[in-house]
């Protein structure tokens, strides 16, 4: 059955970070009573706010906060999932339950890339399998496919980098985190054809106009799609103050305007009717807000392919994980390309 009309839910719940789990047995222990919680939490809120919540959104590794300090090799022990893992079967069950597309992000294991990890975000469907996997393509001390670009593409081609589920809720694909600043990353995927963005985030809350917040409007405009932002409700179990992360999951519609936002704590205020028949009807209309058929691609083709600003394939030939410092190392070689740039022109 096909859901043109349905309610869309950024669950903003807490993340309980496993940092100072001694191992990988207590870090799985309290992942799974995360994810517990969290599924009582979207029973709860698809019960209060009504049964046609069809699609819900869960802040950025949810599970299991981010690493501060460890090794690359420590938290691919520690803190990531493998594609077929247990822990998504559990949130899956949750799927099913409650007849809900569920979306996520995680650190996950690969096999074809067994020295490193990726970010994912992934997207549940009622049946409990995976609709959607997208691993997040720039980081700042983290591996992504653009690291190894030339063997990714191999294995998973173009397609599998911009990926796009065409589900009974609409075409979806999945910007994680930061990357709602790249307007690039949602062009790439609005070509694909994604009328809905999953955006989990965990952001700093402020009552300002942060750049996350003004790039989800932007995003949205743009690329004529909703945006579906969730934020964690706060990191517990690190030494940095709880609450920093918290507030601002909130739903955008293909017009860039904000619809409903939640407050700080925990929260399910951030949900908003998602109308695919009029977003296909405004995507359809001609004038001067189509922007997407305004888009003149060849203008840009050649200042894209043109000299590289961050370095692809630097771990292209690394037969293990390189210390957090390898990443900083390319951002120093990327300020350098753009120095050099610029001294071009």
């Amino acid at each position: 059955m096909q859901f043109n009309r349905y309610t869309a839910l950024a669950l903003q719940t807490r993340c309980d970070a496993i940092n100072a789990c001694a191992d990988r047995e207590s870090a799985r222990a309290l992942m799974k009573q995360s994810l517990q919680r969290v599924g009582l939490q979207l029973q709860a809120s698809k019960g209060f706010i009504g049964s046609d919540v069809k699609l819900a959104v869960l802040p950025e590794y949810f599970l299991t906060g981010f690493p501060l300090g460890e090794s690359l090799p420590q938290w691919r022990d520690k803190a990531c999932l493998a594609m077929d893992d247990e822990l998504y079967a559990q949130l899956g069950a949750w799927a099913q339950k409650l007849d809900l597309f569920i979306a996520g992000n995680a650190y996950e294991l690969d096999p074809n890339f067994p020295e490193l990890y990726f970010q994912t975000s992934f997207v549940l469907d009622p049946s409990g399998a995976i609709a959607l996997r997208y691993r997040r393509l720039i980081s700042m001390f983290a591996p992504t496919p653009h690291d190894v670009w030339q063997r990714y593409l191999k294995v998973y081609g173009l397609p599998g980098v911009f990926a796009v589920a065409d589900t009974a809720i609409g075409r979806i694909a999945a910007i994680a985190s930061e990357e709602i600043l790249y307007p690039e990353i949602a062009r790439a995927l609005a070509l694909s054809g994604a009328e809905l963005f999953v955006h989990s985030t965990s952001e700093v809350g402020t009552p300002l106009a942060s750049p996350k917040a003004v790039a989800k409007s932007a995003r949205a405009f743009e690329s004529m799609a909703y945006v579906v932002s969730a934020n964690s409700a706060g990191i517990r179990g690190t030494a940095i103050p709880e609450q920093s992360t918290d507030g601002m999951s909130a739903v955008y519609d293909y017009r860039g305007a904000k619809l409903v936002e939640a407050g700080f704590g925990e929260s399910m205020v951030a949900s908003a009717s998602i109308d695919l028949d009029a977003l296909r009807a405004w995507r359809a209309r001609p004038g001067m807000a189509n922007v997407l058929s305004r888009q003149r691609l060849e203008l840009f083709s050649a200042l894209y392919s043109g000299p590289s600003v961050y370095p692809a394939n630097t771990l292209l030939a690394t037969t293990a994980a390189p210390p957090r410092s390898h990443f900083a190392d390319c951002q120093q070689r990327a300020l350098a390309a753009l120095a050099a740039r610029f001294d071009a022109e």
